[in-house]
């Protein structure tokens, strides 16, 4: 096992990551979290867990993944307190969004979700479905925002992504499935880019 990040006195550090990730029945949300936690598990080494919720309908009513990433083991397998959350819903944002603690991360899709960006110091906004329509087909979306995910948050190394998504989707769907995969990726390094010309701007201002 990844024994973690070691201080200087040699005692292990967790690197725990809770993430939340929400949407309804049939954005394939379970799924993205079990590429989350395979990636992790698999390709990352590290210690991972997945529960899911459900609502009343399987399909258009509130779900939930809830993945935990460490390098220790992780006795409680439950979010309670989401390093990231990722939102597809205006629901499932207006359900969980309390739980983000500050100097949480917040991912959504922007065409489906609403927030007051002031609230937020760690947002982060895409897209999705919208991408994912014009690559064809709208269920890849979550696909693509896992690619977001990747980029702009680092929980997971892009091989080990690309990998987990490979093997999770229907055969066939590969291909298509890490191309939407790798929009999300850019849409997020292009993002990450740019906010760091501007704080570069910011600082070349003040000197």
């Amino acid at each position: 096992m990844n024994q973690g990040t070691r201080t200087q006195q040699g005692n292990p550090v967790s690197t725990r990551k809770e993430i939340l990730i929400t949407g309804f029945g049939g954005q394939g949300i379970v799924l993205a979290g079990l590429i989350v936690g395979r990636a992790a598990s698999l390709g990352d080494r590290k210690e991972s867990t997945l529960t899911q919720s459900y609502g009343p309908e399987a399909r258009g009513g509130a779900c939930s993944a809830q993945v935990i990433v460490s390098d220790t083991t992780i006795h409680y397998p439950s979010v309670r307190r989401p390093d990231y959350l990722v939102c597809m819903s205006q629901g499932g944002y207006e359900k969980y969004s309390p739980l983000l603690p500050e100097g949480g991360t917040l991912l959504l899709d922007s065409d489906l979700v609403q927030v007051e960006q002031a609230k937020f110091a760690n947002l982060f906004a895409i897209p999705s479905t919208r991408m994912a329509e014009e690559l064809g087909r709208k269920m890849m979306a979550n696909i693509v925002m896992l690619g977001f995910f990747t980029a702009v948050t680092r929980a997971l190394s892009v091989e080990a992504a690309r990998n987990a998504v490979a093997d999770s989707v229907p055969k066939g769907t590969e291909a298509m499935n890490i191309q939407a995969f790798n929009k999300g990726h850019d849409y997020g390094e292009a993002i990450l880019k740019g906010r760091q010309k501007k704080a570069e701007g910011k600082k070349g201002v003040r000197a």
